[in-house]
């Protein structure tokens, strides 16, 4: 099959009664979905997250085919399937069974694996698991279960979290990673290196976090931080607040503005907080520089 589905859409190909759902709880790259089968044959098409099943209810022989080949077992609660994404399968079960589906975007486990194994990261893929038994898994899989079905303060905070987790231990255990091609070193690529500078001068006036640039650049932060260190020499706050500084400069040189519109455009907090930034990097203030500025009869 070359049709992609979202989760949503899973019940169009198996068909289940919905137990419990994340669809209106304003989760970002997690999702699950409780289901009530019974027994199904059914071709699934690639699905675009990756995904967990936590066998809850019931006891059923279980078949599955998968990149071409058939694997058997017996499913029972407290067991875990994985399938990774992107990969059409083939699944026959007979009996009645509750699952939990736990599902993990792309863009959350590519972060994840470029962030801890230090290295741009291509694809990642779950091994063929249609059973397993890991009580590491099935406890944050349970954790995302009953935040979904309970809720909470902080809900969608708390699931990113425990998401993160699962990408991590899916990374240990469960995972197979190809690697992008980077620039040598250590270093970020020139494409790379000219998304970010050009994503920070066209937001020097707004505020721009760590994992904006990061992102930017398609790695993790860490590896980010390092990166951009070893390629610019400076450390990426450190690059910014540079840039600010240039760009009050110039606006301070040019014209008269007023002071609390050249801090806005640059970026800072107010007027005092520019007037601190210009006299620690330049040894000057902001009157002072306009002074500089004009010409002497």
């Amino acid at each position: 099959m070359s049709l992609v589905i979202s989760p949503a859409e899973l019940p169009q190909w198996v068909p289940g009664v919905v137990l419990s759902a994340s669809d209106t709880l304003g989760w970002t790259d997690v999702a699950l979905r409780s289901y009530r089968y019974h027994g199904l044959d059914v071709q699934v098409p690639a699905l675009d997250h990756y995904t967990i099943v936590r066998y809850r209810v019931g006891t059923t022989p279980m078949e599955r085919r998968f990149d071409g080949r058939w694997t058997r077992t017996r499913c029972a609660p407290g067991d875990l399937s994985l399938l990774t994404r992107s990969q059409d399968s083939h699944w026959h079960w007979t009996d009645d069974i509750d699952v939990s589906h736990v599902y993990l975007s792309n863009a959350l486990v590519s972060r994840v694996a470029n962030d801890v194994l230090e290295r741009s990261v291509a694809e990642v893929r779950l091994h063929d698991l249609l059973r397993a038994q890991d009580p590491t898994l099935m406890r944050i899989c349970d954790a995302i279960a009953d935040e979904a079905r309970d809720g909470g303060v902080g809900g969608a905070l708390y699931v990113e979290a425990l998401g993160t987790q699962l990408a991590v231990h899916l990374l240990r255990h469960y995972a197979c990673v190809t690697f992008r091609e980077t620039a040598a070193g250590g270093r970020l690529t020139g494409l790379q290196e000219r998304r970010v500078l050009d994503y920070i001068e066209a937001r020097l006036h707004e505020t721009v976090t760590l994992e904006d640039l990061a992102k930017t650049a398609g790695l993790g932060v860490w590896t980010f931080s390092r990166h951009f260190r070893a390629t610019t020499g400076r450390a990426p706050h450190a690059y910014l607040i540079d840039r600010r500084v240039e760009r009050a400069k110039r606006l301070l040189l040019q014209g008269d503005r007023a002071l609390k519109e050249v801090a806005s455009a640059c970026g800072f907090a107010d007027q005092a907080h520019l007037t601190r930034v210009l006299h620690a990097r330049l040894g000057t203030t902001p009157a002072q520089l306009r002074r500089s500025s004009v010409p002497h009869g």
